[in-house]
């Protein structure tokens, strides 16, 4: 299944779940890679927003989970306000802890977005046998996340392609990598036997979901190419 849990809600809607966390990440003496606050819980929340999208929800609440230490809560609070700015939305409720009876060691958060969809809205085993698949974004993970930024698939462009006519469904890329996530949602569509080839790395990890896959109609190819530019990585796909 895809990395959002589905809950029964009233009616004809479901509740749907998506989280991130990071540990070892920060500002701190003894985390294992030094980053800013902010942009941590930038790419956290990216991550969670995204997942929560891409299956067609609308979110509607934040949890916040603050392991670092409360100096850290305003810089985590404006990695999510950027992450609202991208996407042009407004900021959501927000509910946090912050742990202070324990001094870690390391900087480690955890973000949780809340949302639902209607179950006949629900973007997920939607994508017929004769469509054609793309990589948006390049897989970085580490360090490559901040020096290799412009490689990194822009929430806004993420957005406009939800929005596209002619995208069948977006599965973001996370740490287990393209094709792992190409295989999952081939096999939750029907498909059976095929041969899968790409200009990207297909086994690398994608971080933060640092590009993210489509499937889309062939007809609306050029539109999409035009769109995303030289984020537009194609899969070629064989029986």
């Amino acid at each position: 299944m895809r990395d959002v849990l589905f809950l029964p809600a009233t009616g004809d809607s479901e509740m749907v779940i998506a989280t991130d966390c990071s540990g070892g990440i920060g500002e701190k003496a003894n985390d294992i890679l030094f980053v800013a606050d902010n942009v941590v819980a930038y790419f956290a929340m990216r991550v969670a927003m995204m997942e929560l999208l891409s299956v067609g929800a609308t979110p509607s609440a934040v949890i916040l989970s603050n392991f670092t230490g409360e100096k850290s809560w305003q810089a985590y609070m404006s990695g999510i306000q950027k992450v609202y700015e991208e996407l042009g939305m407004n900021p959501l409720p927000l509910v946090g802890s912050t742990e202070t009876n324990m001094m870690l060691q390391q900087s480690a958060l955890g973000l949780t977005v809340l949302g639902t969809v209607l179950k006949n809205k629900k973007r997920i085993k939607k994508t017929p046998k004769n469509a054609a698949f793309a990589v948006i974004g390049v897989p970085l993970a580490g360090e490559k996340v901040l020096t290799e930024q412009a490689l990194v698939a822009p929430l806004s462009l993420f957005k406009k392609c939800l929005d596209t006519p002619g995208v069948f469904e977006i599965v973001p890329v996370g740490s287990k990598g393209i094709f792992y996530e190409f295989q999952l949602m081939l096999t939750m569509n029907g498909f059976d036997r095929y041969n899968v080839d790409c200009s990207l790395p297909l086994n690398e990890s994608s971080g933060p979901a640092t590009c993210f896959l489509i499937s889309y109609n062939r007809t609306f190819e050029q539109e999409l190419q035009a769109l995303c530019g030289r984020h537009f990585h194609k899969i070629n796909i064989e029986y």
